[in-house]
Parts: structure tokens; sequence; C-alpha cells
């Protein structure tokens, strides 16, 4: 089952096709740019439209979150201001449309900032909500990016295998809106992926890449990722040579590796092995029927149907347990 067959099955009739609100925020929730980056490839391949936005002094501090001067394309200097933007976009081949929310995440009036979401989803007659986020841990950039899904929902639980969040501590706009959510009926759930905490600086394709791969499997969505994996590859190249020239750096990624192969071997078992390769031939599927691209070697040391193992640690699910003797 599908979020798209889930939410499609509990829908109540309305002028309007239900949707899915698919949210990511810069800012606390976004290790590396990789949850606002992986939005902004769902829209672009999408074809979504912008129809409507969030008022911006609202919400914002701009000395915390400034704006940015750019050029447009006539050349002309132009002011971008921190804003959170809604875009719609239909699925042909799904029974619901995609509502994308992506903006900066505000610096106060959270509680009626996240009521004004709610209010223009309830427009957009939305039936579910996936937040995307992803957090700097502990762990190695030599590994896949690890990418997991939780919910406090039971029922999205039971029908998508998805963990149950237990974290307690300081949350994002990402925790406020599921709670948010899941309190107006929505059914919820959240992707997140994890970042090696020492290459935090953006961009982070290859936890990028986990998540579409996470998107993929809970839409009838297929995406070209070719770039996306060769910007992944370079990426890994680039902080392999760095890490390789700093004897520190070089011995603090083994000893993540070791401790990452060591937590996951218990995992390689008949029935997790069988469950990744039933995902890899569901993707498999899909993006030979879409004819979209050809089929793509993954990354070396990735897993083709995910781009990660799963269990990933984020702010909505169990602290990423540390490895005795790594800095903080």
């Amino acid at each position: 089952m599908t979020l798209s067959s889930l939410v499609a099955a509990s829908a109540t009739p309305a002028p309007m096709r239900p949707a899915i609100m698919v949210v990511a925020f810069e800012g606390w929730n976004d290790a590396g740019d990789a949850a606002s980056s992986a939005l902004k490839t769902i829209k672009a391949a999408t074809g979504a439209v912008k129809v409507a936005g969030i008022g911006d002094d609202d919400y914002y501090d701009y000395q915390f979150s400034r704006p940015q001067v750019r050029r447009n394309a006539a050349g002309k200097r132009v002011i971008k201001w921190p804003t959170t933007r809604i875009y719609r976009a239909s699925l042909p081949d799904s029974p619901v449309d995609l509502l994308l929310v992506r903006g900066v995440e505000p610096t106060y009036r959270w509680k009626a900032f996240i009521t004004e979401i709610l209010t223009r989803a309830e427009e957009e007659n939305v039936q579910g909500v996936m937040a995307l986020g992803s957090l700097l841990a502990d762990v190695p950039h030599t590994r896949p990016i690890q990418a997991s899904i939780s919910s406090d929902d039971p029922k999205v639980r039971e029908a998508l295998g998805a963990g149950q969040a237990t974290y307690e501590g300081p949350t994002g706009i990402l925790g406020v809106l599921a709670q948010f959510s899941e309190a107006a009926g929505l059914p919820t759930l959240s992707i997140w992926s994890a970042v090696p905490h020492y290459v935090a600086q953006p961009p982070s394709p290859k936890a990028e890449l986990a998540l579409l791969h996470r998107v993929e499997e809970l839409f009838p969505l297929t995406l070209d990722l070719h770039e996306l994996t060769e910007d992944a590859l370079a990426w890994e190249r680039g902080v392999n040579a760095l890490a390789t020239g700093d004897a520190d750096v070089a011995a603090y990624v083994q000893q993540l590796e070791q401790a990452q192969d060591e937590t996951e071997l218990p995992e390689a078992t008949g029935e997790a092995i069988a469950r990744e390769f039933e995902r890899y031939l569901k993707r498999r599927h899909r993006h030979g029927a879409a004819g979209s691209h050809e089929e793509h070697e993954p990354p070396e040391g990735q897993d083709p149907a995910t781009g990660g193992p799963e269990t990933p640690q984020s702010p909505d699910t169990p602290d990423t347990p540390r490895t005795p003797g790594t800095p903080d």
C-alpha cells in the first residue's frame, strides 16, 4: 500500500480532488538543505503551480532570517525575502494530488503560522500530510545515507510499515506541524534523512537522494534522478579526498563505519533482505513503466531500492546513539 492509496481510501467526497500535503522548511529541520532541495525537485518534476503564500512580516525576524540580494534574468538587483509558498500538482496516475509547502522555518508565532497553513490545506482538500526533514548525525559519508519513516498514527504505521516517534526534547516546525495535523484528524507521516555532521555544509545530494527514494515508494511517482545520483557520487568522492588528507578525520570516519556496520549487522536477516528486494522491484517496475530513464547503477555500497538502510534518527525519532570517544 502507498500513502496515496491509504489517503484515497478514507477521503470524503468533495468537489476538489483530495491532496496530500508535502512540506519542507529551510532551517533547523534541513541539514545540508537536503529536505528543501528534495521538495524543490518534486516541484520541478510535477509541474506544481503556486496557489498561495504565507504573510512574511507576520512570522520572520529579518535579522535572523536575512533577505538575500539577487539579480534577476534582466540583471536587475532584487530582494528575495524569506517566505513560505504553497504549490499544487496533479499526479496523472494517482488518486490524489500533491500540495507542496516549501519555505523558511518561522522565527515566531508558530501556532498562528501552522494554523494558517492548515487553513489553506483545508481549502485545498488536503487529506494527509507528509513532512520531509534532514538532521546532522554521527554517520559516515561512505555508507548509504539513512532515511526512515515514522508516524504517531497507528493506522499509518500498520499500513506503511512506519516506525513510531519516541523522541522527547526540542523540536522544529515539522514537529509542531505533525502534532497539529494529527489533532486535525489528518494521517501524518515524517521522512528524515541523516547527514554526516562533519560535512554539514550544503548541498547534501546523497541525503536528498535518500529522501526522494522514500517519496517514490509512497507515491505512484517516478522521478528522473540521474543527475542527482551523479552529484551524490561526486560529493562522496570529494569528501573522500578531504578525509584521506587528514589522518584524524580518516580515523574518525573509520570509527563511524565500524560502529554503523556492527549496529546494522543483526538486521541483515532473510526477512529484511526480502523486504528491501521487494522495494527495489517496485521502484524498477515504476521506472520501466514510465519510461523516464534507463536503469542506472546505484552508487557503490548504496541500496538500489531505498538509497540507504532503515531507521535513521531525527528530531522526531529516538536519539542517535553516539559512538564512544567521538567529538561532540
